[in-house]
């Protein structure tokens, strides 16, 4: 259970946070492979093999989440693409409640690498901008979450204090980063995809949904 009363600030990642990462894996491992393959007319499998080792080469870098560098690499419009299925996109059990019960309480910020074309798309898509004091991409710092002069930048600018906030995080390596700049209390999501599996071996605090985080907030209150 947290001490809630230790923090003042509530950072919380998005996308396999707060919303399903199944459009991203299917957005990224099979939609984009079809529409590439029709493209390029190459084979299916191909496609797919050819787009996950591009994607391995810039693996935790911010060209990795920049639909502006990959559609130049792809001759694809990848924001138009993720239109496409736009449907797709959805937030995880308990985060509006958890959002709700929290506003007015702590000062929550919504920090993300999503590209700010992908996180419109999915803000107009879900409406949970609504919770937020503020909302950042770290491409507007050009630097990822796994680094940690992005931390060093977002504190500058947003001066929370590290010693008294809450991370929410899906992504391994941001928690480790965000643990190396400073930032007190870290947990991790555990089925980042609702269709994919369980993640095991986690060296930090761990829930598999904001129901657990929304059962801690309403025991602590007087």
């Amino acid at each position: 259970m947290l001490d809630w009363n230790a923090i003042d600030t509530v950072l919380l990642d998005m996308d396999g946070t707060l919303l399903d990462l199944h459009f991203d894996n299917y957005f990224w491992r099979v939609y984009l492979a079809q529409r590439y393959s029709k493209l390029h007319g190459v084979a299916h499998a191909e496609a797919s093999d050819l787009l996950h080792e591009r994607f391995e080469a810039t693996a935790g870098t911010l060209e990795w989440y920049c639909l502006d560098y990959w559609s130049r690499e792809l001759q694809l419009d990848i924001l138009q693409l993720k239109q496409e299925i736009e449907h797709l996109i959805a937030v995880h059990p308990y985060v509006e409640e958890f959002l709700g019960a929290l506003m007015g309480r702590k000062r929550l910020i919504l920090v993300t690498n999503a590209h700010p074309g992908s996180l419109r798309l999915k803000l107009n898509r879900t409406g949970i901008e609504r919770y937020f004091d503020q909302v950042v991409s770290s491409h507007h710092y050009r630097l990822p979450k796994e680094d940690v002069s992005f931390w060093q930048g977002l504190q500058q600018h947003l001066q929370f204090d590290p010693g008294r906030t809450l991370l929410v995080e899906d992504n391994q390596a941001v928690l480790s980063t965000a643990r190396d700049f400073g930032i007190a209390q870290l947990i991790a999501i555990t089925q980042p995809d609702s269709r994919g599996a369980v993640v095991s071996g986690n060296e930090f605090l761990a829930i598999k949904n904001f129901g657990e985080l929304l059962l801690s907030l309403n025991e602590s209150k007087p």
